[in-house]
């Protein structure tokens, strides 16, 4: 028999991630929220808790974007469970993702300590 390489919790973050993408869009502009995108869901294995990675295009709003979405969740929940064919919808937790703010300031480091080479120079 072959095994499962794609699990069922897999299936339902990707779900997720799809559906929430749209409810979150459409959040911010309905409650003029700032600008927010999710880039992940992990949802646990018994599918009672998902958390909800969000990534902020002004990190300096982040909290209250994260704060504003974690009291949507109820609104969330509700529409997800009338659009996704799922026995029941995990709670969602929102959290912000800071990978993307870790990785611009890590580049910018490496750009300061080392400026790029001018064209035929160490030849």
């Amino acid at each position: 028999m072959p095994s499962r390489d794609f699990k069922r919790t897999d299936r339902v973050g990707a779900e997720l991630r799809r559906e929430l993408g749209l409810l979150v869009h459409a959040a911010v502009r309905d409650h003029g929220l700032p600008s927010v995108s999710v880039s992940d869901v992990e949802v646990t294995r018994d599918l009672d808790f998902a958390t909800v990675w969000v990534t902020a295009l002004q990190p300096s709003y982040a909290h209250a974007a994260v704060k504003a979405l974690n009291e949507l969740a109820g609104e969330f929940r509700r529409a997800l469970s009338r659009s996704m064919r799922i026995r029941r919808v995990p709670e969602l937790r929102f959290k912000y993702d800071d990978s993307v703010d870790r990785g611009e300031r890590i580049e910018r480091l490496l750009r300061e300590d080392h400026p790029p080479a001018a064209a035929g120079e160490g030849e």
